[in-house]
């Protein structure tokens, strides 16, 4: 009797526990806190733990709580590996927030063989054809993939379409000529080819790329480079830190050149720290507005900041708010999954397809109305366009400085691009 009555104590137990083991869902997060792209990969990183604070402080995934496994890896690609592998084998995840072009496109075939959408902070367009081999230039299927905003080469295109119509607009004579600078590294030679058919097909002179490190460095000798190409326009393809490095040196060499960056090439701490060599320098982002703007939805991006800052005085940027909308994406989905069959990495998946012109609850006027389908990952082929405004001395704390307009961010237009089969993929 003793032994029946263990037994049904010990099933009751088993029974109480399942439940509680159900009300979690696990998840992988990869973040740049001590590498290369550490400066930019920093603020996302934070928008995305503060995200799913917020989130399981508010009720969770109904009712599930998120549980993340929080891995920095210094953009070291054997590093994302093993932490995938880790997530893989013991952790059980469902879904990933990652970071790294190197490394996301190193797990495409793994991510797809697991079922495990994987939502990167890598904007490759390599990663944007679910099916595979949509036209010639696509390099592969990428159907668990997802990312939040423009890709790098719609971006890079559409700043290419804005310099031809600013060159006309100055008056220019002859051809423009356009320069693509960077690493020679996967990230920032994502959207060359792209952005170089595309200056090509629209009249510029594409010159030789100009390679500079991922990290800051002396980078005079590129600066004078491009002072004697003649370049008027140059693509800066790194991230902000080495970025401030190029910027710095080519103010003192005095070069004249429109500058454009990409989604990770400026904000508003890389114009703090680049000062009034940043002044002008043109660069997409991924919201709809910037911290200082006017939108419901930054009431919820408010109440995000404060898990990490209770005080609510931090400044939050550009970077900080693109992980947030990444996230209540992927939270949406994981609901819709729920709903339907269960929080799986199929399902969420699944959930991704749902909605047109999708904007998550809470960050009305903030995060961009996104659309992903079963053949065609790119979120949007919208590209929102800012010139980094900076005004005087930027010694002052960052949020004094955006608060008296000495930092600020102006529009200066929003590029639709036609969502063309023949330009998904690369």
């Amino acid at each position: 009797m003793k032994k029946i009555a263990l037994s049904l104590v010990s099933a009751l137990a088993l029974a109480t526990a399942a439940p509680a083991l159900a009300q979690s869902i696990n998840i992988g997060h990869l973040a740049d806190y001590s590498g290369g792209t550490s400066d930019v990969g920093q603020p996302y990183g934070q928008g995305v733990q503060d995200s799913i604070a917020y989130i399981n402080k508010n009720g969770g995934v109904n009712g599930k709580q998120i549980n993340s496994d929080f891995v920095e890896y210094g953009y070291q690609v054997p590093r994302a590996l093993a932490a995938f592998k880790k997530w893989v084998g013991t952790e059980k995840v469902v879904a990933i927030q990652g970071w790294g072009t190197a490394d996301t496109e190193a797990l495409v075939a793994m991510v797809t063989k697991e079922e495990i959408p994987y939502y990167s902070g890598s904007y490759s367009a390599s990663l944007t054809d679910p099916k595979g081999k949509v036209n010639e230039k696509s390099e592969r299927a990428a159907p668990f993939n997802f990312f939040y905003g423009p890709s790098y080469s719609d971006a890079a295109r559409a700043m290419v379409q804005w310099a031809a119509d600013d060159w006309k607009a100055k008056g220019g004579q002859g051809k423009p000529k356009w320069v693509h600078m960077g690493a020679n590294h996967p990230y920032p030679n994502s959207p060359k080819a792209a952005a170089e058919a595309y200056a090509k097909e629209l009249g510029f002179e594409v010159l030789d790329p100009i390679t500079f490190a991922l990290t800051p460095g002396d980078y005079t000798a590129q600066c004078l480079t491009l002072k004697q190409s003649g370049a008027n326009y140059a693509y800066l393809g790194n991230t902000a830190g080495s970025n401030i490095s190029v910027l710095k040196a080519c103010e003192t060499a005095g070069v004249k050149v429109q500058f454009l960056g990409n989604v990770w090439g400026m904000g508003e701490e890389a114009m703090k720290a680049a000062g009034s060599a940043a002044n002008g320098l043109v660069f997409p982002l991924r919201t709809a507005v910037t911290g200082t703007g006017n939108a419901p939805g930054l009431a919820t991006f408010k109440d995000i900041s404060k898990m990490s800052d209770p005080s609510g005085n931090a400044y939050r940027t550009v970077h900080y708010m693109a992980a947030v909308c990444t996230v209540m994406y992927m939270k949406e989905a994981m609901e819709w999954a729920d709903k339907n069959g269960g929080v799986t990495g199929v399902k969420i998946r699944d959930g991704m397809y749902q909605k047109a012109n999708w904007v998550p609850k809470g960050t009305e006027g903030v995060c961009v109305p996104s659309t992903w389908t079963t053949s065609d990952h790119r979120g949007t082929t919208t590209v929102e366009l800012y010139r980094a405004v900076v005004k005087g001395a930027t010694d002052a704390p960052l949020a004094d400085l955006v608060k008296s307009g000495a930092i600020g961010l102006d529009k200066v237009a929003t590029i639709q691009l036609p969502r063309k089969t023949e330009l998904q993929g690369w």
